[in-house]
């Protein structure tokens, strides 16, 4: 399995996943880009640097294939959002959103290995390569992971009405809003800045 909090703001490598952009060329699409998946799961040292460029032609090599995995990592990611926001609000998640991700534990088999990583040790999930679901072994296992965790989880949403990002609060005091504190965190100081502000003028 992989630690992945360094691939994005959610902290977790399925919650990374999940919050991975739909393409913006057509408004309402749940597309995802094929350079996304590959340069997520590159970042995520899911795939190594030569694997990353072999994929990034496979559209042109066997587009069917890349297709079907494009297609498979789509019911992910959605499925993934769904069922994180279901367990932020502690709400019973539904079968039909745990399905995609036992789809991909079905198919993948392989096992953990410690693997060296520069003067330490970490746990890595080797998947044995049948084909090209074993690339998203990791994520599924790591969705199972955080889904088991029930109501005792630490997914959260962003406490921005307007930003659709998911996070794992692993902070101290478990008291995270912000998928980031730098952006939707800041944004918020700024304009309750702005309104104390405001209302200091209209006041006076």
């Amino acid at each position: 399995m992989l630690n992945s909090s360094s691939t994005g703001v959610g902290g977790r490598l399925a919650i990374n996943f999940a919050n991975l952009p739909s393409l913006p060329a057509s408004p309402g699409s749940k597309s995802l880009g094929w350079e996304d998946l590959i340069s997520f799961l590159r970042a995520a040292r899911i795939i190594s640097a030569d694997r990353a460029a072999e994929l990034m032609s496979l559209t042109e090599i066997d587009p069917q294939a890349a297709f079907g995995l494009l297609n498979r990592a789509e019911r992910l990611r959605d499925a993934l959002r769904l069922a994180f926001r279901e367990l932020a609000h502690r709400q019973r998640i539904p079968g039909d959103q745990v399905r995609p991700i036992n789809d991909v534990l079905r198919v993948t088999e392989g096992h953990d290995e410690l693997v060296e990583a520069d003067k330490s040790w970490r746990i890595e999930y080797v998947a044995r390569e049948g084909g090209l679901d074993w690339l998203l072994a990791a994520v599924a296992r790591s969705a199972a992971e955080i889904i088991s965790e029930g109501e005792a989880t630490r997914v959260r949403l962003c406490a921005n009405p307007s930003c659709s990002l998911i996070f794992y609060d692993a902070s101290r005091t478990h008291r995270r809003r912000w998928c980031s504190m730098s952006l939707c965190g800041n944004r918020h100081k700024v304009a309750a800045f702005a309104r104390r502000q405001s209302t200091g003028r209209r006041g006076s």
